[in-house]
């Protein structure tokens, strides 16, 4: 609360709450396993499939 309340602070309710449940993870010790997670979640995101195979020409 302290930190939320100080003059010109940018704390916003949904920010506030990801910190907590970040510190939440550090504590319990699961942020490895969550930070694993969501990086390959991140990855399949951006890059869904295979990569396209590139055709390129042989050289004689």
């Amino acid at each position: 609360k302290d930190r939320m309340d100080l003059t010109g602070a940018r704390w916003g309710l949904a920010r506030a709450e990801a910190i907590l449940k970040l510190r939440s993870l550090k504590i319990s010790g699961d942020l490895p396993a969550y930070l694993a997670f969501h990086f390959d979640a991140e990855h399949r995101r951006h890059y869904p499939g295979p990569p396209i195979p590139l055709d390129l020409p042989v050289a004689a």
